[in-house]
């Protein structure tokens, strides 16, 4: 996959769904902002992007925030099915709260339901945000973000009389 057809793909999304975007590799990047979120959402799944495969959030502590980031693809569509478009919106890291895309890809209830339980992402309007994979000692620990500590926070559950995580 050549970076100019990833270019080309890019251009064409700017052009037809009206999104900002940079490029590279096989990867679109789409940064939009919280209240655009589902509209551009929305115009990625018209374009042609089915499927989210996955769900997650970047950490940056120093500049207290944080991204939350939908990947893309395409099971539909052969000349989509080569690029992954990150659909990126940036969060405060106080109160990580974004929109959820549970409505426009059914697939992301899981997903979500972990970025939550591991970064501390408030989806809102999810249907369903109770723990999926952590157990109950650990809940509101948030053991993705860079700022978790496993040793201190082992200590504290001994102290407790809990299991070591």
């Amino acid at each position: 996959m050549s970076s100019e057809q990833v270019e080309g793909l890019g251009k064409l999304l700017a052009d037809k769904a009206k999104l900002a975007y940079s490029a590279g590799s096989n990867l679109i990047r789409i940064d939009v902002q919280p209240e655009a979120l589902k509209e551009t959402a929305l115009r990625l799944r018209d374009y042609g992007f089915d499927h989210c495969s996955s769900v997650t959030a970047v950490d940056y502590p120093k500049e207290n925030r944080m991204e939350v980031v939908w990947h893309l693809s395409s099971y539909l569509k052969p000349e989509l099915s080569r690029y992954t478009a990150g659909l990126i919106v940036s969060v405060s890291r106080d109160k990580p709260e974004v929109a959820s895309l549970v409505g426009i890809w059914e697939g992301v209830i899981f997903l979500e339901r972990e970025t939550h339980e591991m970064f501390g992402v408030n989806f809102v309007g999810h249907p369903d945000q109770r723990p999926l994979l952590l157990p109950e000692e650990l809940m509101g620990a948030w053991p993705l973000r860079k700022d978790y500590q496993l040793k201190k926070r082992r200590e504290d559950l001994f102290k407790k009389g809990g299991a070591p995580p």
